[in-house]
């Protein structure tokens, strides 16, 4: 499975930079990078939080989408 995000769209709609997310949600600019690229999975908290800056469900921020074997 693979973690799609919606986070840097709602964040730039925002005018938020990484950074300041970031500060809001208590994480690292890092870690706001890599959720974009989908390269970490959040905790569940953090998802919450994130989606609570946005005020939008954890589900519209986050979807698993199943991978295709080759």
């Amino acid at each position: 499975m693979a973690l799609k995000t919606k986070i840097k769209e709602y964040r730039e709609k925002a005018g938020l930079k990484q950074v300041e997310l970031a500060e809001l949600v208590h994480a690292r600019r890092e870690t706001i990078v890599h959720l974009e690229n989908g390269r970490y999975n959040p905790s569940l908290k953090l998802a919450m939080d994130i989606a609570k800056v946005f005020s939008v469900s954890v589900e519209e921020l986050f979807e698993f989408i199943e991978e295709e074997d080759n």
